[in-house]
């Protein structure tokens, strides 16, 4: 399980990132709103816990993007702003769970592991987008209730992008998570891909994928 922590304050940071290891999450630790994005877009994760007095801006605004962009994993607020408002307002822009500081180990772990085992209950098994439904259990999909007939990597790669619906991904990021080595984001095989998929699903004119020039592509 991965837990991205995005705490400026040194003491508490590592205090987290050992306390978090030794319960076996695998543990990110970054300071700011602009390390966070750059850690989201490089990996998914199961959590996050965030604080919301950055040095770049605050907490708030950035679980705001984060949900505006359709990223879905929860959120636990860790701040010193205890009251019910700060609360209620966290929630409302999304959060999942908020903890006020001071805080237990024992009881931050606790709501941890509830949002975690929350999140893999609830994990969708269609996945559905612009008249596109991918099925994880049949490995099948539709198109405007039609069969598509893809390859297991066509697949693979169309599943990137409805897990990450809304969300531009690097071409590294894709290729990491279709092919085993970055030798194919140089030999440009992820275009080759990206046209079969457009070929098979962006029918009757809509666009499905945009290209994003210079870093990579975007389900829209």
């Amino acid at each position: 399980m991965k837990i991205l922590v995005v705490e400026d304050s040194d003491r508490l940071g590592r205090f987290l990132q050992q306390g978090l290891s030794e319960c076996s999450y695998t543990v990110n630790w970054v300071r700011s709103c602009a390390a966070a994005n750059d850690a989201l877009v490089d990996t998914n994760y199961d959590a996050i816990v965030l604080d919301l007095g950055l040095p770049d801006g605050d907490g708030l605004d950035l679980l705001k993007s984060w949900r505006a962009g359709g990223f879905k994993e929860p959120v636990l607020i860790l701040s010193a702003r205890d009251g019910v408002q700060d609360r209620v307002k966290g929630l409302d822009l999304g959060a999942d769970d908020y903890l006020p500081k001071p805080f237990s180990l024992e009881e931050l772990l606790a709501r941890v592991r509830s949002l975690v085992r929350r999140q893999s209950t609830t994990k969708q098994v269609v996945l559905e987008h612009a008249g596109i439904k991918l099925d994880l259990l049949s490995h099948t999909v539709q198109n405007n209730g039609q069969p598509v007939d893809l390859t297991s990597r066509e697949y693979a790669l169309l599943e990137v992008f409805m897990q990450n619906q809304g969300r531009i991904l690097p071409r590294t990021l894709i290729s990491e998570k279709i092919w085993a080595s970055h030798f194919d984001v140089d030999t440009n095989l992820l275009d080759v891909y990206m046209s079969r998929l457009r070929s098979k699903l962006e029918t009757s004119g809509k666009t499905i994928f945009k290209t994003v020039r210079g870093v990579g592509y975007q389900m829209v």
